[in-house]
Formats: C-alpha cells, sequence, structure tokens
C-alpha cells in the first residue's frame, strides 16, 4: 500500500544529503559570480565531493557495491541536491537511475563483470543514455492514437563485421551527461532492428561535443556524440527488453527523478521566499505578517505538497508495477502525471516566491531569477504537457503502443 511515510534509512540518507548541500553546495552555488550568467560551468568538484557520499552508486545493488535504493529514495535525493544545485543534481541523478537499471536488469553476467569494477571504484565513471536523433523529435509530431511502428527511424547504425564486432556510424544529438560519461548506452539500428550498445567513451572513433548553454537552455551536462567507424565488441549489445526499458513512446525511464529535480528548485525558491519575508519590514512589520504575502507563500507552499505527492506516487508505482489499486481507474501511467503536475505547478511556484521579493526578484545577482529560468526550462523539456496529456489520454482509452 502507497505510504508516505519515510523508513529511517530513507531519513537518514536525505539528512545526510541535506546536510552536505547546505555546508558544500549552496554556499557556492548562490555565489553571484555563479547566479549572473546563465552559462556556468559544471562544479565537478562538488560532484565528485557527492560521488564520495555514495550518490552516483545509489540506486545500484548492494552486492555489486551500491546502496540498493528504490526510485523513491532516488528522488528524494535528487531533491535534496536539487535544492542547492540543479546541475550537480542532474547530472547524478541520470548516472544513479541508469546505473540502476543496466547494471541491475539489462546486463548479462559477462557485461556486468567488465564494467562493474570501473564504475563502482571510479568517482567519475559517470554514465549517458544516447537515444536522441536530430530528426526523431519532428520526424512525426503529435501522434495521438496511431502506432508509430518503424516510421521513426534510428539513424545511428550498428552493423557486424566479419569478426563479430559492431561497427557504429551516425550522430546523437542533446544527450545528457554526454560530456562527463565514460559509458554510453546507445540507441542503434542493427539492420533487423533496433538495441543498446554499450560503448566505452574511450572508444576509437567516438567524439563528445559539449553543447553551449546559449542562454541556459538545458541544465546538468550535454553533448553531442558523432559515432565515426567506432568498433565494440559483439558481447556489447545489452538483450532483448533493453530498447523497451530505456527509450520509445510511452517509455517512462527518468521521469520521477527528473520531476523531483524540479520540485527541489522550487523548494529552494519558497525557502527563499519564507526567509526574505521573516526579515524584510513594510509598514512596521515582517512582510510576512501581511495578507497578500503570506496568502501567496501559502499557495507555494500547497502547490509544492502537491507536486511531492504526484512525485512519490510515481515513484512507488515505479518499484511497485502491480500495486495500481483495482477498479479505480484504468492503469495511470503515473510518471507522466507527475510531470503534467510538476512542470505547471513548479513553475507558479517559482514565479509566486519571486514576487514575495518584490523589484528584487528579477536582479540577477538574486537566486529567484535563475529558480524561474530553472522552471521554464522544465516545462518545456522532454514531450511536453501537451504530447504527455496525449499519451495519458491514450491510457484512459485502453490505447497499447507497439
Amino acid at each position: 500500500m502507497y505510504d508516505l511515510r519515510l523508513s529511517e534509512d530513507q531519513l537518514a540518507i536525505r539528512d545526510m544529503v541535506r546536510d552536505f548541500v547546505a555546508k558544500d553546495v549552496f554556499p557556492v552555488s548562490t555565489m553571484p559570480d555563479r547566479l549572473e550568467p546563465f552559462d556556468v560551468p559544471l562544479a565537478m568538484d562538488l560532484v565528485d565531493a557527492a560521488a564520495e557520499l555514495g550518490l552516483r552508486t545509489l540506486a545500484l545493488s548492494e552486492d555489486a557495491g551500491g546502496a540498493g535504493a528504490d526510485t523513491l529514495t532516488c528522488c528524494i535525493v535528487a531533491e535534496e541536491l536539487a535544492a542547492g544545485d540543479v546541475d550537480i543534481a542532474s547530472v547524478l541523478a541520470t548516472t544513479a537511475a541508469l546505473g540502476g537499471l543496466l547494471f541491475n536488469q539489462l546486463m548479462n553476467e559477462e557485461q556486468r563483470d567488465r564494467f562493474i569494477t570501473a564504475f563502482v571504484e571510479d568517482a567519475r565513471y559517470h554514465l549517458a543514455l544516447a537515444d536522441r536523433e536530430a530528426d526523431m523529435d519532428t520526424a512525426l509530431g503529435v501522434d495521438y492514437y496511431r502506432d508509430t511502428g518503424n516510421r521513426i527511424g534510428v539513424a545511428t547504425t550498428a552493423r557486424q563485421n566479419d569478426n563479430g564486432e559492431w561497427v557504429v556510424n551516425g550522430i546523437k544529438t542533446r544527450i545528457a551527461n554526454a560530456p562527463v560519461a565514460k559509458l554510453f548506452a546507445v540507441l542503434v539500428d542493427t539492420g533487423s532492428g533496433s538495441g543498446i550498445l554499450l560503448i566505452p567513451s574511450d572508444t576509437a572513433g567516438l567524439t563528445v561535443s559539449e553543447v553551449e548553454r546559449d542562454g541556459g537552455w538545458y541544465v546538468g551536462s550535454c553533448g553531442d556524440v558523432a559515432f565515426k567507424d567506432c568498433t565494440v565488441s559483439g558481447d556489447n549489445m545489452l538483450g532483448a527488453g533493453a530498447v523497451d526499458a530505456l527509450s520509445g513512446p510511452g517509455c517512462d525511464f527518468g521521469l520521477p527523478q527528473n520531476q523531483a529535480i524540479n520540485l527541489g528548485v522550487g523548494r529552494a525558491a519558497f525557502e527563499a521566499a519564507t526567509e526574505y519575508s521573516g526579515v524584510r519590514i513594510q509598514g512596521g512589520r515582517r512582510i510576512v505578517e501581511h495578507q497578500a504575502i503570506g496568502a501567496k507563500l501559502a499557495e507555494v507552499l500547497v502547490n509544492l505538497e502537491t507536486t511531492r505527492s504526484a512525485i512519490w506516487q510515481a515513484a512507488w508505482a515505479a518499484d511497485n508495477p502491480d500495486g495500481e489499486p483495482a477498479g479505480n481507474f484504468p492503469p495511470l501511467p503515473r510518471a507522466m502525471i507527475s510531470q503534467i503536475v510538476t512542470a505547471e505547478k513548479i513553475y507558479r511556484a517559482t514565479k509566486d516566491a519571486a514576487e514575495c521579493f518584490g523589484a528584487m526578484g528579477v536582479m540577477r545577482d538574486m537566486p529567484l531569477q535563475k529558480y524561474i529560468h530553472i522552471s521554464r526550462v522544465f516545462l518545456h523539456t522532454g514531450d511536453g504537457n501537451a504530447d504527455t496529456k496525449l499519451r495519458i489520454a491514450e491510457a484512459v482509452a485502453g490505447h497499447s503502443r507497439s
């Protein structure tokens, strides 16, 4: 049964991350030289410090050297990290989620043995899912209630040579974690279908180009990945089910963690507004005692709590796929519901929090302008709310995609 109460282990992990953020991350992320520009570099030293706490291998099984954390725990950690720095949270959440799925479920024993030691021991061993082609997003537009079949082509090809090795050619674009990744899970066309191929970053023929933020349109680390006669072992192909687990229409891989990052941004905005409203004096009293400010803070808090509930339900559903109550609704895509709720409510929450600062809320050396900007990035990330609502409508109608 879905339960909002956190376990002792979850509370301990949350408090550890919260303390790390308060002492090490927040003082750095709120410095004027990191608030004013949108194109700030990734604070890699802080990413390393968080990795040393075990946050990079959070979802990896305990037997393999990780914490064995479930999706809900990963969401809790992502929220806490994002309240300090959204880029750090994004890099670690991507590696943790992909690492848990790859090493715990998708790799065979031989593949796991080859990659697991380096992943566990190297604090800078990050992962990336290279599944996005330049034209994939525009190939069909909104394909409501239509099977996509093979009409969205995968342009990156993998063909086996006489030695049984895979030779990869193509370009993947806008890939999260690409500049820091040491292992890529790459969506390829094998000639007889699609597959996910494991390709280390130091493989000859693989090059990564970091994508300029150009005004800060993404969070974390992002780059384009090119493959030119890139040759890897024939044993690097993941088994059946990997494509469905990691890519394709309706796939919700990593969604709850991404929404938890957005929630962390909204919470940071709320905490800043609450602190400021408690010390700013106007009309002889603190502005938090003014009805208009009090009502606005209350609305922000309601949006945050509503969002957290949706995210936690999505996380619980990811860990308990057979736990949906029978008879209430058709099977609901909880991760997509949380995406819509989070994107809209956090954007509203950050704007309302900024209004508590008055004109100061838009100053570049104040954190509120950054929180609003990031919430807008999340508002337009991925499929967007319009397409996501159509995916939910398909679920309501019982439409199953092939």
